[in-house]
């Protein structure tokens, strides 16, 4: 509080010497990397020299907001690579460019080549630009499985897995030599519903009716110039036209910078003093773990799905939910939540943090990309459940297994030899597969978890377990489908989410958004301990995960990222 009037000072000195540069009157974004819905949380200091933080939707939300408050500045172009994200992610940046049209404000995507994804989030804009000698390639949807029991086998290795039912099916690439009718049946229920959405989104942006929107997308691929006829594109302009092309008339160009360029020259807003009460946001991102949070040292150049994955631990989670349960200036929460799910316990022990959080202040939760089964676990805590359309959850489901490689070691000819005491001290062995007595056991501790699951989501969205069943049984669903099942409140991202946070608390518009830094009482992850067991060391570990516990977790090959 004593800093205020030296920040505000320094806000009005800037602000002279702003108003009297010039900004760019376009803005040019490169959008070459998926973006996280919300800023990377610090990592540890030598790690902060290895690389520049990616950019998350929320800052490039504040950047366009700075942009629609300056009337200096005319618009944005989107410059758009084909970089694969998530149906949700590409939901939240459209609904972003929709804001930022609304303040008046010009935006115009141009690409190299459009795929399903970038094109898309071209049709938010108002103007879609093709570089010559680009296409557009083949608009649609499609998801393969691989399914590896038969190449498993050539080496002596099987998966043995107990599912509450054939959806629940995060196993079955492990277990199944191909694809059982369920998944396929759920695949075809989660794909028809994005296509859908891409129909929606090519008939408003085009101005075209649903079957109009169809044939579009059933006419590509399509070159630059059959692009343009058949006005899939505007039109057909090399990036260094750019310029001419936005230009306030014919012959006249307009100056484009970028965002470090015009963050110099923009208006800012005035500081706030950061006083009162606030909205908390904390986070579940990647696997959910017993243990705590951890993510790989150092990214590798394709994604490891699961075992690769950054990992959210009870003892991380927990820790977090007691320090902003504790906090009075946070009067609301909102608990952003982007995982597939993981261990049981931990996804409970989370769940029982964020009840005394809900007893005490408004949880409203956001649901990211994939928010499914111990995803959707923890979220049950919300008084209010927010999710894009595109978003991936449900999943209400629980199996548990293990890699069974005994038959390996005689094919290496190398002998194992087992001494244990006690009838069941084994049954996690990978020596051999469940025998019928210990299948029964490891079934009836996963219906004692799903029937759990049942009244968790029952009670949460007042419902029975009789009524939760028929839309659980580890049924897979998109938000919009989650919407319609009442297992979701309202579509839409973080920034609703925390709309809905304010009102419930009663804050004014304007309440700030803080997300609180991790108790000073909890040992985070040694970057020393991470470094050490390496790559090789983080993967190895989570395979093991799902044979730890019952595990709430979310098939590998469900639709995901759109390139």
């Amino acid at each position: 509080m004593l800093l205020f009037p030296f920040r505000w000072l320094r806000w009005l000195i800037s602000s002279v010497r702003r108003a009297r540069g010039r900004p760019p009157e376009y803005v040019i974004f490169v959008l070459e990397n998926d973006l996280p819905a919300l800023p990377d949380p610090p990592g540890p200091f030598w790690q902060r020299f290895t690389g520049r933080p990616r950019l998350s939707v929320r800052e490039l939300g504040e950047r366009f907001d700075a942009i629609a408050n300056d009337p200096r500045i005319k618009g944005v172009i989107l410059h758009l690579r084909p970089v694969g994200m998530p149906m949700a992610t590409l939901q939240d940046l459209r609904e972003l460019v929709g804001k930022l049209r609304q303040s008046g404000r010009r935006v115009v995507a141009w690409a190299p080549f459009y795929t399903t994804g970038t094109y898309y989030l071209a049709c938010a804009c108002d103007e879609i630009l093709l570089m010559p000698t680009g296409t557009v390639q083949p608009l649609g949807f499609a998801t393969t499985g691989m399914f590896l029991r038969d190449g498993l086998a050539r080496f002596g290795i099987e998966a043995d897995f107990v599912q509450v039912s054939p959806y629940k099916s995060a196993a079955d690439p492990l277990t199944k030599s191909k694809m059982s009718p369920e998944v396929r049946e759920q695949l075809t229920w989660l794909l028809d519903s994005q296509h859908k959405d891409l129909l929606s989104a090519i008939g408003k942006g085009r101005v075209l009716d649903e079957k109009g929107a169809q044939a579009l997308v059933d006419g590509s691929p399509y070159s630059d110039d059959t692009a343009l006829e058949m006005r899939a594109v505007d039109a057909v302009v090399p990036e260094e036209k750019l310029a001419e092309r936005v230009g306030p008339s014919s012959g006249s160009s307009a100056t484009i910078g970028t965002w470090e360029r015009a963050r110099r020259k923009v208006k800012l807003p005035a500081p706030r003093l950061a006083r009162g009460k606030y909205v908390a946001v904390l986070r579940i991102e990647g696997t959910i773990i017993d243990g705590r949070s951890g993510k790989l040292p150092v990214r590798p150049p394709i994604d490891v799905p699961l075992v690769g994955e950054d990992r959210a631990g009870d003892l991380t989670v927990v820790q977090a939910a007691r320090q902003v349960a504790a906090d009075k200036k946070a009067a609301a929460v909102v608990l952003y939540v982007n995982s597939r799910g993981g261990s049981a316990t931990a996804s409970e022990a989370m769940r029982q943090a964020l009840n005394v959080i809900a007893a005490s202040k408004p949880l409203v939760v956001a649901m990211g990309p994939v928010a499914g089964s111990g995803g959707y676990w923890v979220s049950t805590p919300g008084r209010w459940i927010v999710a894009r359309p595109g978003s991936l959850t449900g999943s209400i489901g629980v199996l548990t297994g293990k890699l069974v490689t005994g038959g390996l070691w005689p094919k290496l000819m190398f002998n194992r030899e087992t001494i244990a005491f006690g009838q069941h001290a084994t049954i996690n062995s990978d020596e051999k597969p469940y025998t019928d007595e210990e299948r029964a056991i490891v079934k009836a501790q996963i219906d004692r978890v799903y029937n759990l699951f049942l009244e968790v989501v029952g009670k949460a969205r007042m419902m029975t377990p009789e009524q939760v069943h028929p839309i659980a049984a580890g049924r897979v669903w998109t938000g919009r489908q989650a919407f319609e099942r009442k297992l979701v409140d309202e579509l839409g991202g973080v920034d609703a989410a925390i709309r809905k946070a304010r009102s419930l608390a009663n804050l004014d518009d304007k309440a700030p958004v803080r997300e609180p830094r991790p108790p000073k009482r909890m040992i985070p992850p040694a970057a020393a301990a991470a470094g050490a067991a390496g790559f090789l060391g983080y993967v190895l570990e989570g395979v093991s995960i799902l044979s730890r516990a019952p595990a709430l977790a979310v098939m590998e090959y469900l639709p995901g990222e759109l390139t």
